[in-house]
């Protein structure tokens, strides 16, 4: 693995992530499907990839990991659920403008709860992504659907940066690969009761473009995201990964003809600026076994 081989893998990463929002706009079937088709695509494409990189998934567990990986999936689960709601509500620039929300959850998150020293930096960076959102708001009416969209795209950004933080705190010794493959197992059983009485109304098109959704956007970047740090450190994969809100609005643009508006386009700025200075500044990249679950679910 060369450190070209590694830019390109990470590059092809954070575009399939920003594809994520458009396969939730092509899907016709309802949020819980799309998370239960694709955790379950998802399983499978990483152990076939696992057994590319000759790697064990399913691996011996203790009590604490197996329960640190069951919190962690049910996290995920809301954190898709929420997403694709979002997408169908409000459209693929607002859902994922408002899941970039995540950095600021977790400034506030490391302050309030784990009781961490917030810099004067990080209540910056809290700001900038809270006038973003300002600005990506399309008004303050909760009757219009671009607001509703966005509340869920919020929750999306809330449920994943407690995955992140779960992830940074309880996965570390583990291997990236197999924690995916493990959370994506427990999305698809917590997914089971509320999307199984819908599988027989779901067209072939959408199964078509759930495999795609979960082989390619969660499996195939996973492994390509994996891959990359062996070569690159997290905080340099990470501001590669900050583009995807850049990827998600062109899709959108070019293929729904969902242009965005200036203001849009000036709070999505803001945003992505408040990603990569967010990573720019850590001083102490965390390492990448414990980073990478958190930073490949979009």
């Amino acid at each position: 693995m060369t450190r070209h081989r590694a830019l390109t893998y990470i590059h092809i990463a954070a575009v399939l992530f920003g594809l994520t929002g458009v396969f939730g706009e092509l899907i016709q079937a309802s949020a819980a499907v799309i998370t239960l088709g694709r955790a379950a695509f998802a399983v499978m494409a990483l152990g076939i990839f696992a057994r590319m990189r000759r790697k064990p998934l399913l691996g011996v567990l203790t009590p604490a990991q197996l329960f640190v990986l069951v919190i962690a999936g049910a996290l995920l689960a809301a954190h898709w659920v929420t997403f694709f709601i979002s997408v169908k509500v409000g459209g693929i620039a607002i859902a994922t403008l408002g899941f970039a929300s995540f950095p600021a959850f977790i400034t506030l998150f490391e302050g309030l709860i784990f009781r961490e020293r917030v810099r004067l930096a990080e209540w910056l960076l809290l700001g900038l992504v809270t006038a973003g959102l300002v600005l990506v708001t399309p008004s303050f009416d909760l009757a219009d659907q671009g607001t509703i969209g966005l509340a869920w795209g919020l929750l999306s950004g809330l449920s994943f940066a407690l995955l992140a933080l779960s992830n940074r705190r309880s996965a570390s010794g583990m291997d990236p690969m197999q924690v995916s493959c493990w959370q994506n197992l427990v999305v698809a059983l917590v997914m089971v009761p509320f999307a199984v009485g819908q599988l027989p109304a779901v067209p072939a098109l959408d199964w078509f473009w759930l495999a795609l959704l979960g082989i390619f956007c969660t499996g195939l970047s996973h492994y390509l995201f994996v891959s990359s740090l062996t070569r690159l450190n997290a905080r340099s994969a990470g501001l590669v990964i900050a583009l995807e809100p850049v990827y998600a609005i062109a899709f959108a643009w070019v293929l729904f003809s969902q242009q965005p508006t200036p203001r849009m386009l000036a709070g999505a700025a803001l945003i992505v600026a408040a990603i990569v200075w967010s990573g720019l500044r850590k001083q102490t990249p965390p390492s990448p076994t414990a980073e990478a679950p958190s930073k490949i679910q979009p």
